[in-house]
């Protein structure tokens, strides 16, 4: 659920892995490439309880991970040396070198401060994303969306080719109107990895950053676009 955010061979290194941060038996898996952030939650359980270790695991290994592991309730035990990771399932071992560098702090770009809160049903959400991205090109990457109490309004343009407008009910709108723009691709992204039937965002002003959140165990920051 956080892979698709991490940075493609960028310089800070730090950012071309994901954070996998423990604190007693809680987890926390983060990754973020300058623009957007995601980060899930979840639990384990640990020898060394009362000890936290966060760790920067290369993008490369956590997918090979992935198509080690074909089973959701399968069994991944880990283990930390200095600058190693080992990850042992039933079939197979798997060890990585760990990425050098300070992840950024991630948690000083969550915002607190959204005062307003949209109710979305995944389904209607990405179906009008997907169709407002249609008309979108190099020069216009953004969607324009308009949320209100009377529903949200997508809207998109891209020179000689025309322009979209979707309309679609939110099941709940709490807050002033407010006019922003996304980049389709970032939020396409997150819904993918979403299985939840509703999803919620978190938004201040058209020129800071937005949330969407499932529940308490993800949350995906994404940056606004300035539209003409």
């Amino acid at each position: 659920m956080t892979i698709f955010a991490t940075a493609r061979e960028n310089s800070r290194y730090a950012i071309n892995g994901v954070l996998i941060e423990r604190d007693g038996n809680k987890l926390a898996v983060v990754a973020t490439d300058g623009h957007r952030l995601a980060m899930a939650k979840g639990t384990c359980k640990s020898s060394k309880s009362s000890e936290g270790r966060s760790v920067i695991v290369p993008t490369k290994a956590l997918n090979l991970l992935l198509k080690l592991v074909d089973d959701a309730e399968q069994t991944v035990r880990i283990k930390t040396a200095e600058n190693q990771i080992l990850f042992v399932t039933d079939q197979a071992i798997l060890t990585s070198n760990l990425v050098e560098g300070n992840f950024p702090p991630y948690r000083d770009v969550i915002p607190k401060d959204g005062d307003r809160k949209a109710t979305l049903t995944t389904d209607l959400f990405i179906s009008a994303v997907r169709r407002a991205a249609l008309l979108t090109n190099e020069e216009s990457k953004g969607v324009r969306m308009s949320f209100s109490e009377s529903g949200l309004t997508l809207s998109s343009r891209a020179p000689e080719m025309g322009e979209a407008e979707i309309k679609i009910e939110l099941p709940e709108y709490i807050g002033e109107p407010i006019e922003v723009g996304f980049n389709p691709s970032y939020l396409l992204d997150a819904l993918k990895v979403i299985n939840e039937n509703q999803v919620y965002m978190e938004m201040k002003a058209s020129n800071k950053p937005g949330i969407m959140r499932t529940d308490a165990n993800f949350l995906y920051v994404v940056m606004p676009v300035n539209l003409q």
